[in-house]
């Protein structure tokens, strides 16, 4: 009998090495590949080798799941296809998609600047070669008899450019805590870079870096990279009349590592604006083609999130434009492009995770919170994992003290002159979301539209929720602030790791009880 899930040690190449978490487990082969492409977001096909115990872990092709250990270690093999070039017949309408997609990212993928997440412990680059050998000396000097570097002008702009431009490769607006972790570790790197006097041995320099982020915006700002051209107009010596410099700056807030990103080299939004034009089209029909979808998709990604981001149209204006946007496979990729992160299987895997933590923690609880808990538990029949994850949703709004009755409607409120802004809209047929902790079909409301219909499960329709507030670049419902924090910081491990007090002490209490 095969295992509900599967936890495996993916080898995509030999410098990304991934531990996965699969449920339920595939079936077949196949099944495990589509999931490997979507995760990891493969443009290319390949095969699959696992180590084989019986070889003294050899690598051996994969033909059946049934093959595979408990806990297996999977390469990925791409398939190198070769495809001859025609010599003189350049305009030749025989060449296939095909054949254009034998590279591993497609040639829109390769142009687009793609941050990746913020690095922990950040590793501090390579400098030039007349800057590595001042630093070897100085290192040598200070573990010899703990002597200083004497750091000039010159020496001391060459550090500072090169920080600078590692940290926008992952951050155009980094908050104090990343400028104090690359000061950090600059020193520990380097430590003749230590400053007599300091508390830290660093102070001077996350100062000195602060002052280097503004000034390497401002270069970025003169060359029209987005995520900073979108805060030009702001007050300054240049200009008296703009809005104040510190207000309304438009900058990741919520761990989004793509935030702004450049449009495709060789594309203007002309070009991209015909791309979506032939998605909505294809959306159209009756079984629009999927890879077609997703090739778009990526390559108009600068453009949807200059319009998400600059414009905030109204939800009604993005379905219109953009309706491949809302449906399950591509709410998950979105996510994915803006946060590197795969939604919904994380997030299933957080809350299992997490789910005897809460269990504990709701059985535990007493008074008014205790008392709606123990209602809620009454409602649970099973001990099915779509159960316990219903059980755990719809608790944890109670324990944190969100307002969840203005979040989950049922339809017939719905029906009615009921406005919500963001939230669910129970289906099943046993009545509202007050009488049924599991309903059999949920939709996902914007601002009091059915945006996504007859999603099968509440767990599905609440991953694919927070995962349309990042592609939608919405706020949280204020009635509901404190789960949708908690699923962030807590469960995905996005954003700051200082979690309001509320939510640390949730944070607490769970790992107590792990």
């Amino acid at each position: 009998m095969e295992e509900a899930k599967m936890t495996m040690r993916l080898i995509v190449n030999d410098g990304d090495i991934r531990k996965l978490t699969l449920n339920p487990r595939p079936n077949t082969v196949d099944d495990l590949i589509n999931w490997i492409k979507t995760t990891i977001q493969a443009n290319y096909q390949f095969t699959l080798q696992y180590d084989e115990p019986d070889f003294n872990n050899a690598p051996v092709n994969l033909r059946d799941m049934s093959e595979l250990p408990e806990k297996p270690t999977i390469r990925i093999i791409p398939i190198i296809e070769l495809t001859p070039v025609p010599v003189f017949d350049s305009f030749s309408e025989t060449s296939s998609q095909a054949d254009t997609e034998i590279l591993s990212v497609s040639s829109s993928s390769l142009s687009v600047e793609v941050r990746k997440e913020w690095p922990d412990p950040f590793i501090i680059p390579k400098f030039s070669v007349s800057v590595e050998y001042q630093l070897r000396q100085g290192n040598l000097a200070y573990l010899r008899d703990v002597t200083y570097l004497k750091i000039s002008k010159e020496l001391k702009h060459c550090i500072l450019d090169r920080l600078a431009e590692a940290i926008y490769s992952f951050k155009a607006y980094p908050d104090d805590e990343d400028i104090d972790a690359v000061a950090m570790a600059l020193v520990a790197e380097h430590p003749c870079l230590k400053e007599r006097g300091s508390s830290t041995g660093f102070q001077g320099w996350k100062n000195s870096l602060k002052f280097k982020m503004g000034n390497y915006r401002n270069d970025m700002r003169k060359l029209g990279h987005p995520d900073v051209t979108v805060n030009a107009g702001k007050r300054g010596k240049r200009n008296s009349d703009g809005e104040p410099s510190h207000k309304n700056i438009k900058k990741p807030r919520k761990g989004e590592v793509n935030y702004l990103p450049d449009l495709p080299e060789g594309m203007d939004s002309a070009s991209l604006e015909t791309a979506r034009e032939a998605m909505v089209d294809e959306m159209k029909k009756r079984t629009p083609d999927v890879s077609f979808i997703k090739h778009e998709m990526n390559t108009t990604f600068a453009l949807r999130r200059a319009e998400v981001v600059k414009d905030k149209p109204d939800i009604s204006q993005m379905v219109q434009r953009w309706p491949a946007l809302f449906t399950e496979s591509q709410v998950n990729l979105e996510f994915n492009r803006i946060t590197g992160k795969n939604l919904i299987a994380e997030f299933f895997s957080a809350l299992d995770g997490l789910y005897p933590g809460l269990e504990e923690v709701f059985t535990r609880k007493t008074g008014r919170v205790g008392q709606q808990l123990a209602d809620l538990r009454k409602q649970k029949k099973s001990m099915e994992p779509t159960v316990n994850r219903c059980y755990a949703l719809r608790g944890l709004p109670i324990l944190l003290g969100d307002n969840a009755s203005k979040f989950f409607t049922s339809q017939n409120a719905a029906d009615g002159d009921l406005e919500i802004p963001i939230g669910i809209i129970f289906k099943g047929e046993n009545g509202g979301p007050e009488q049924e902790l599991n309903p059999s079909q949920v939709g996902i409301l914007l601002e009091g539209n059915v945006v996504m219909d007859s999603v099968c499960s509440l767990p599905l329709a609440m991953g694919l929720l927070f995962g349309l507030t990042y592609a939608l670049h919405l706020e949280y419902p204020k009635c509901m602030k404190n789960t949708f924090l908690f699923i962030q910081q807590i469960m995905l491990n996005l954003g700051r790791n200082d979690p309001p007090p509320k939510l640390q002490r949730l944070k607490n209490e769970l790992a107590m009880c792990a």
